[in-house]
């Protein structure tokens, strides 16, 4: 789960429009124990979409009037809710938000379908907007997504050769099944390889809270926050990591590093020592 700032710091966006998305009922935030909101991964791939069609100039009331009409329906089968809007293809045509499926487009708020513009055999304009129709239509045979299993592995190949690539299916592997800690790890490891280490660390903080025991995430997320120069939080997130992994030298020699530039030279010593002796063990 996400805080409010966080999400505002990884998707560029001002308190005040996050807030009206949340007043606009966009969103399906939790709180913690002591009341604060936070936010799902589904939430911000939401927050995404939102902003990707803000970019397009259409104005944000209309934004989220789209969406929230969208979610109330099952446009394209991809499933009513926030869920089934997050899965979907959104794009704009002037001032009109579109719902994508291949070659089928629907008008978000009206929920009609949408027809490119054309003559007719008697020369007379077709019509470009038809209604829907409450009987279902039968959707034309494609070729079925591949499986997760098969995405983890392509995004894993491609890491080395085509970065990009790999965070798409990773980013495509979170869209349908957001619990997939080890997805979270290897994109937030892309991201951070790519400067963007807000992004990173809301991804090792995602697999943090879905497997608390996940050493590597822990261990990345301290490497991210001191990088952002956080350096408190590095020390927790390393000795979390070593909490999980006590033979990661790494962990400890960093939080070696932070225990002296913080005036706790014991510390320091003390996780130094350990360092020595795993490299000697190896």
């Amino acid at each position: 789960m996400y805080s409010v700032r966080d999400a505002c710091a990884v998707l560029g966006i001002s308190l005040g429009r996050l807030r009206s998305y949340l007043r606009g009922g966009l969103l399906v935030p939790k709180r913690d124990e002591m009341g604060k909101i936070q936010l799902s991964f589904q939430d911000l791939v939401v927050l995404r979409k939102a902003e990707g069609l803000v970019a397009l100039r259409i104005p944000p009331r209309r934004v989220r009037t789209a969406l929230r009409a969208v979610a109330e329906r099952d446009l394209g089968g991809a499933g009513s809710g926030q869920a089934g809007l997050a899965r979907l293809d959104l794009g704009s045509e002037g001032d009109t938000v579109v719902v994508r499926d291949g070659n089928k487009r629907w008008d978000a708020i009206s929920g009609q379908a949408l027809l490119a513009f054309g003559t007719s055999q008697a020369g007379a304009p077709e019509a470009s907007i038809i209604p829907l129709t409450s009987e279902k239509s039968t959707p034309p045979a494609s070729a079925p997504a591949p499986p997760v299993p098969e995405l983890y592995q392509q995004a894993m190949a491609l890491e080395a050769t085509a970065p990009e690539q790999a965070r798409a299916l990773y980013a495509t592997i979170l869209e349908r099944e957001p619990d997939c800690v080890d997805a979270h790890v290897n994109l937030g490891r892309l991201l951070h390889e790519a400067g963007d280490v807000y992004a990173a660390l809301l991804h090792y903080r995602a697999a943090l809270s879905l497997r608390p025991t996940e050493a590597t995430a822990a261990f990345n997320a301290g490497v991210a926050l001191e990088d952002l120069g956080a350096n408190a939080d590095a020390i927790a997130a390393y000795l979390r990591a070593i909490e999980f992994d006590p033979h990661n030298a790494d962990a400890h020699y960093n939080v070696a590093r932070l225990f002296e530039q913080t005036g706790q030279p014991d510390l320091a010593v003390r996780h130094l020592l350990l360092y020595r002796q795993l490299l000697k063990a190896k």
